[in-house]
């Protein structure tokens, strides 16, 4: 899950762009060319940020010969939509109003049209030179420090949720902590109780059913209550009911 996120940001400077032309008529008519050209570079943006951020998803199971680059490409094309298109919503609204004051824009759609195309633009170029470079980076960082960017020109300081701010950059520093010491707990198990066996099989495909029961839980508990929209309340009860037996049925 976590390049879905950074899948989104084509997608979330797109909806940005939208939202400020779609309440408007009349003035705005004459910058419907900025709309088109918006939706071009998120195009640009999306693929740019497939070509980083997968190889940062799909690179270890590939290097290990787990699956061949085409099988990573046509998985990563399948659940990164299924993902930002589930599990994106809140991302998509930080994106599009949590850094930065919008309604400071009201009166200046056009100005926010404008920095909005430059930030997809800014980050997609970025992206693809650090691809060329063969840099791992991310894809929400770029579209993060490209909107501020942008805010800091239009608006100044002023323009920018420094609160929302810190909380993104401190998650930046806290999910490399919080992954490398569960990586390292679920490695340390299963060098213990499976690698360390002499038969190592069995309590292989013992463990398996634990594995994929605690992935596929977590993904639906995370779907159906904090996913999209659309997921009504009572299937966020049915989703906890649901993570619930499948603990209970692989414990």
């Amino acid at each position: 899950m976590a390049s879905t996120a950074a899948t989104l940001v084509a997608s979330t400077a797109a909806t940005l762009l939208v939202s400020t032309v779609a309440p408007a008529t009349g003035p705005l008519d004459k910058y419907l060319w900025m709309l088109i050209l918006g939706f071009v570079i998120a195009f640009v943006l999306a693929f740019s940020v497939g070509a980083n951020d997968v190889a940062n998803s799909f690179g270890t199971a590939v290097g290990s010969g787990v699956v061949t680059l085409k099988q990573a490409c046509i998985l990563a094309s399948i659940f990164e939509t299924v993902g930002s298109v589930l599990l994106g919503a809140k991302v998509s609204e930080t994106i599009r109003k949590g850094l930065i004051d919008v309604t400071m824009y009201n009166t200046t759609q056009h100005l926010l049209m404008a920095g909005s195309v430059s930030a997809m633009f800014g980050s997609a170029v970025w992206q693809l030179v650090a691809s060329f470079l063969k840099l791992p980076i991310s894809g929400t960082h770029c579209i993060v420090g490209a909107t501020i960017g942008f805010s800091l020109v239009a608006q100044g300081q002023k323009g920018v949720k420094w609160s929302e701010l810190v909380k993104i950059v401190l998650s930046w520093f806290v999910s490399p902590l919080l992954s490398g010491i569960m990586s390292g707990i679920l490695f340390y198990l299963v060098r213990t109780f499976i690698l360390r066996k002499a038969d190592p099989v069995p309590n292989g495909l013992r463990a398996l059913p634990v594995f994929y029961a605690c992935t596929i839980g977590i993904n639906l508990f995370s779907i159906m209550y904090t996913g999209a929209p659309w997921l009504k309340s009572p299937r966020r009860w049915l989703a906890c009911t649901h993570f619930r037996r499948l603990q209970a049925s692989v414990c």
